[in-house]
This record gives C-alpha cells, structure tokens and sequence, in this order.
C-alpha cells in the first residue's frame, strides 16, 4: 500500500493534521526524527487507521505515490531548510515539498525559487485553527509554485474547515512566498482582535466595575451580534474558568503576554513599505510594555491613578464598548487588507481578497461572522482600495462613531490605557482628513534639510525649496523615499 501524501514531523500540530487526513480517506505515510515518537503515533493515535510508520526517510519516500507529497511540519527556519537537503537527494523532479509550518515569506520566496531550479515544486502553506483546527478542518492559506496546487488541492480542501455555505476555507493564494504572507497578515490581525478585547475587558472592569459573571454574560451576548467571532466566544468561557480555590483563574495568571514574533514581522513589513498599519503595530507594543512588569510595578508607586470615574450606568458603557471595537476592528482588518494589497501589487501575486476573506471565515483563529461582509465588499469591487470605502462599512464607522469617540475619552479621563482603540480612532480621523499637518512637516524638513516639498497651486512631482533664513542658499537635497 502506497501513501497519497507524506508528512514529516510528530508533534500536536503534525499528528492531527494526519488524522484529519486519515478520517477523510487518504493513506498519509509519516516520519519523526525520533524514531521512538513515530512508534508511539501508531501505536497510538493512529492505530487502525490508514497511517504508515518509516523509521527512516528513504523507507519514507519510497511510500509515496508520485509525484511525491510531502508535508513538513517542524519548527520554521533551520530545521525546514535542513530537511528540504536531507529529501532531495531522495526526490524526483515533479515531487513536491509542501512548509505547513509558521514560516516567514521571504524563507517561502526562497525556497520556492531554489527548488523551482531544481525541478522540484514548493508550496508554503500558512494553517491556523490550533490543534483543534488541525484535528477537525483548519483554514489553509497555500501558495508557491501553481503546479503543485492540482496535485495537492483535493486533500487540503476535504480536511479544511467549511464556511457557511459549505466552501472549503482553503484556496490557492498566489506564487511564491504569498501564502505565509497571507498567514503573516493574518496573525497580525489576530494580534490587534486580542488587544482590542483585552482593552475592551480592563475598561470595562474598571470603568463600571463588572464582574466576571457579568462579563462573560456581555461578551455571551456580543457573540451573538456583530461582534460574534471564536476570540469573542472562548473570552466569555475564560471568565466563567474557575481556579481550584473557586476565585476567577483569570486572577491568577500575570499579565505579561507572550509572542512569537508574527505580529511583528507584519508591522515590519509595514514600516518597510510604509503602509500606515499603526493598530496592530500598537498591539504588539502592548504585549512588549506588559513585559515591563518590575518596571511597571515601581511606576505605579509614583503616578497616582486619576480620580475620574464613568458617570453612566454599565449598559452604557458596555453599549459603548461594544460599538468602539467593531469599529476598531474595522480599521484592523482594513489596514490588513491595505497591506495585502500593496504587497500583491509588488509581488504580481494578484491576490483575490473575497477569497482570503472566505479562507478565514471557518477554522482559523480570527474567523468571525464579519468576515463575511469582507467577502461581500470585494466581491461587488475586487479593486475596492479600502474597506473604509465600501458602503457596508461606511454606515457601521458612522453609526459607531459617537460611542468609539466616547470610550477614548472615557479611557483617558480614568488613565486605562487604550493603545488600539486610540490608534483605531487616530488612523480613521487621519484618514477621512483632507487636510493633515505634513504641509508644516514638510516646511520643517526642507528647513533643516533641504528636502523640497510639493506645492498645492503646482502639479504633483514638482519638488521645490525655499531659502527660509536667507543664508541657506537655493541647493535641495535630491528626493527620495524610504
């Protein structure tokens, strides 16, 4: 008996991925660099099921059907790069190498181009859902080289989660590295939905007081509207978690996150292209300040809390609350969006935005009932250059504006700080302006600098300079932009 696809690599993430497989019909071949770990597996988990042991990679190979599908599923960087020269003395050309680790695009772009040279197709798979997803159907982001897609497509899309309508969320993203970056994205909006729930939580807690009880009965209630999402849901279930002294467990954990280094890779990229993606960038300052907890606790000895409170009732500023993150939410997801757009654009990977919306409808960590809107705004305008701009949004920005202002206010006067929420509001205000102050900016740099500014009475590309002291002299600087 031959293996429709292999995978290489045995932990949790590895081993419910292959059981999924096996569920839906595939004989999956697999292979752990611990021996004793790929026993344990089919002795285990697997037993029974269509699922064959190697002890080593040539028995592994051999047991694959061609062209050769093999999954690795190890720890992104060295060890993906170490196996792909382990397996190519082993492979033929046409055999395909498929990364369905959390690697980083510009490693996709890499191999996909090295490997292409050989004869031999690549595809970096972005997988979100978590163990659970993996288990039973998680959102799959693929891409890299178009010719591996047919052999690999009927697999991937019967173990994906299903949205709505039954579509498989998992559909070929674009070349090369495309489908990590589309996972790189995708984590960092994770990144920004957890930061704006957790201000959403201490405003609230803080604000008016609200029990645990009361809170998860809120966002119980949240789920079930607009702002119905999986974070939202498990949120409700933490505050329900009690510990073993009966007191919220929630008490007891520090409050100091923890990364692993996708949100920032996608504010880096953001910088490097100069896309304003200020929400999830502050959510992962968030996470870095909450680092700072020694320091955190000498500061407090210092800076008195304000005296302020919240003047209304709790269902005022839970309503409040509520309107305030779905419209950050909405700036998140555009700004996401904003990015992916300018990234497809240098790349020519013509990425399909309604489809990714769908790719993240069921399975992964972000989905959400709203995504569904997302769909729909790029369904009617695949060239939409901004959710901001789709009509949808535009009347839900407008109908939570008065609230959103408020709770930014409301977090201010009471010092609970709200970096994703303010970002969120500062981002949209900046965004509707016509007119914003880099005209002064502009006057300042070609000050000091001789940088040149453009001028409103004059055609755009038309760069001047101005000697302010009359001692600078007429010579600019050349024009450039980082």
């Amino acid at each position: 008996m031959q293996a429709d696809i292999g995978l290489i690599g045995l932990a949790v993430m590895g081993q419910n991925l292959v059981l999924n497989m096996a569920d839906r019909g595939y004989t999956v071949a697999v292979f752990n660099r611990t021996p004793s770990k790929t026993d344990e597996f089919i002795e285990g988990p697997a037993k029974g099921k269509k699922i064959l042991g190697s002890r080593d990679l040539k028995q592994f190979v051999a047991a694959l059907k061609q062209p050769r599908r093999i999954m690795l599923m190890v720890k992104a960087g060295d060890p993906v790069d170490e196996f792909i020269e382990h397996l190519l003395p082993l492979l033929e050309k046409g055999d395909i190498i498929i990364d369905g680790g959390n690697s980083h695009f510009p490693d996709s772009q890499r191999r996909y181009e090295s490997l292409k040279a050989k004869g031999i197709l690549f595809i970096g798979a972005g997988i979100s859902g978590g163990e659970e997803g993996a288990r039973h159907g998680p959102s799959i982001m693929p891409g890299g080289n178009p010719d591996a897609w047919p052999h690999v497509k009927s697999i991937f899309q019967s173990i994906a989660a299903k949205s709505d309508d039954g579509s498989p969320c998992c559909e070929w993203v674009g070349e090369g590295g495309a489908g990590h970056y589309v996972k790189m994205v995708h984590n960092g909006i994770e990144y920004g939905d957890m930061q704006l729930i957790c201000e959403a939580f201490d405003l609230l807690r803080k604000g008016v007081h609200l029990t645990y009880a009361e809170l998860a009965k809120t966002f119980e209630s949240w789920d079930k509207g607009p702002l119905n999402s999986y974070l939202i849901e498990i949120t409700s279930q933490i505050f329900t978690k009690m510990d073993a002294d009966g007191k919220p467990l929630l008490e007891k954990i520090l409050d100091v996150a923890g990364q692993k280094g996708t949100g920032k890779w996608t504010g880096i990229d953001a910088l490097d292209r100069g896309m304003p993606l200020t929400l999830i960038g502050e959510a992962v300052f968030a996470r870095c300040l909450s680092s700072l907890k020694d320091e955190r606790m000498k500061a407090s000895a210092y800076y008195k809390a304000p005296d302020a409170v919240f003047k209304g009732t709790k269902n005022e500023l839970t309503e409040q609350v509520s309107h305030a993150l779905y419209a950050s939410k909405i700036i998140s997801y555009a700004q996401g969006f904003m990015l992916m757009r300018n990234a497809s654009a240098e790349y020519k990977w013509n990425l399909n935005f309604g489809s990714i919306a769908l790719m993240w409808r069921g399975g992964c960590i972000i989905r959400s009932k709203f995504l569904g809107n997302i769909k729909q705004a790029y369904d009617k305008n695949p060239q939409l250059p901004s959710l901001l701009m789709d009509h949808f949004f535009i009347e839900q920005i407008t109908r939570c504006l008065p609230s959103w202002r408020k709770v930014v206010a409301e977090g201010a006067l009471m010092g609970v700080p709200l970096p994703c929420f303010s970002t969120a509001l500062a981002f949209f205000d900046g965004y509707r302006s016509p007119l914003l102050p880099a005209n002064l900016l502009q006057a300042q740099r070609d000050f000091f600098g001789a940088h040149t500014y453009e001028r409103t009475d004059k055609p755009r590309g038309q760069f001047f300079h101005t000697n302010w002291t009359g001692k600078g002299g007429d010579v600019s600087s050349s024009s450039y932009t980082v």
